[in-house]
């Protein structure tokens, strides 16, 4: 009787060479865009403690897988982002460095649900992290490097979306409604106008116009603002998104909530042709330190899995994939190497080029096609 093969959990699976390889290689050209800019590598452990991931945060805690420790009795949680471990240790070991902090990184995360447009449980983040400032110039720094990541990686077609988490806060003086600010939000973020009436806030109506592509949703949001209460905003928008406008495009949605929880002022989204949720999201937000203080940070995150799926980062492997017959020259093969060919060693007669998946195999003079 034979053993029915081991099932991975729902929401996990294999990488097979073929994708494993696309996904190291993706990373790394992510990774070295952004160490380009300055920012150096941390890699953080695979989990943590409950609360240092969040765990004391309701929402948080929702994407907390949690498991008891056998050495220290206390409840650890695997990793659903790596962004709030970047905060901890640039607020710990990190703290003395001088600032602006610029930090990135590359890892697994794993989340306790999946979502029903990313149904995996398991995925690659890979992001950058300014820690120290979130100014205009910090802001426009993370997007341009958000974008030589994209370009280095070979992610064409992006479009980046602004929005501002703060906006709703920021009317609360001019347009007060009875309403909480909680129900404005969620209808705004749902564009639903209805909802806007019933609440009594359909002075916030104009808000859901002001969404699209960004020149023309800029101008729409400067009528709407005739207190003058969003100039500032409008004007730093406006300052970011002129270093990249001929390398991407560019939309604003003022009201977008989903996934901006916790950015205060600024946030963005990158999408790509063919995928419907945003494969990035960046912003500004605080990194707590201590009970009584903050620390300034903007950065970017960037989940690249369903573009490897798609065939981003993949090469064809065999053509760089040389068979060494029995009694090959070790000498010879160990130069190969070195010319970034990979070897493939045989073991016995029977072994077979191309079934092995060579293009190549070395023969007296030298590589020739198998």
């Amino acid at each position: 009787m034979t053993k029915a093969p081991a099932l991975l959990p729902e929401g996990l699976r294999d990488r097979l060479p073929a994708q494993a390889e696309a996904a190291s290689r993706v990373t790394r050209a992510l990774v070295d865009a952004m160490r380009a800019h300055g920012y150096g590598r941390v890699s953080p452990p695979l989990a943590e403690f409950r609360e240092t991931l969040g765990g004391d945060d309701d929402r948080s805690a929702r994407d907390l897988l949690r498991f008891t420790d056998p050495v220290s009795q206390r409840t650890l949680a695997l990793r659903p982002d790596i962004t709030r471990q970047v905060g901890r240790i640039a607020t710990s070991l990190l703290a003395a460095a001088p600032r602006p902090l610029r930090l990135c990184y590359a890892g697994q995360v794993v989340k306790l649900r999946a979502s029903q447009l990313r149904p995996a449980r398991e995925m690659l983040q890979v992001g950058a992290e300014l820690i120290g400032s979130d100014g205009v110039a910090a802001a426009r720094e993370i997007v341009t490097v958000a974008i030589d990541a994209l370009d280095a990686a070979g992610i064409g077609g992006a479009t980046i979306d602004f929005t501002l988490p703060d906006i709703v806060d920021l009317l609360a003086g001019t347009l007060p409604v009875a309403a909480s600010r909680d129900e404005l939000r969620d209808a705004l973020d749902a564009k639903d106008a209805g909802a806007l009436v019933r609440l009594g806030a359909a002075s916030y109506l104009p808000l859901l116009r002001a969404t699209g592509p960004f020149d023309q949703a800029i101008a729409d949001l400067r009528a709407f603002d005739t207190t003058g209460v969003l100039t500032s905003r409008i004007d730093a928008l406006e300052a970011i998104a002129a270093p990249v406008r001929d390398r991407a495009d560019l939309t604003l949605d003022p009201t977008e909530r989903h996934g901006f929880a916790y950015q205060s002022w600024f946030g963005f989204q990158i999408f790509v042709p063919g995928q419907g949720d945003a494969i990035g999201r960046g912003g500004s937000y605080a990194i707590p330190v201590g009970e009584s203080r903050e620390e300034t940070a903007i950065g970017f995150s960037l989940y690249p899995d369903p573009l490897i799926d798609d065939g981003l980062g993949a090469e064809d492997i065999a053509e760089r994939r040389i068979f060494l017959p029995l009694g090959h020259d070790p000498a010879i093969a160990a130069s190969l190497r070195a010319d970034d060919w990979q070897t493939v060693a045989a073991l016995s007669d029977g072994d077979d080029a191309r079934a092995l998946g060579c293009a190549w195999r070395l023969g007296p003079d030298g590589p020739v096609e198998a």
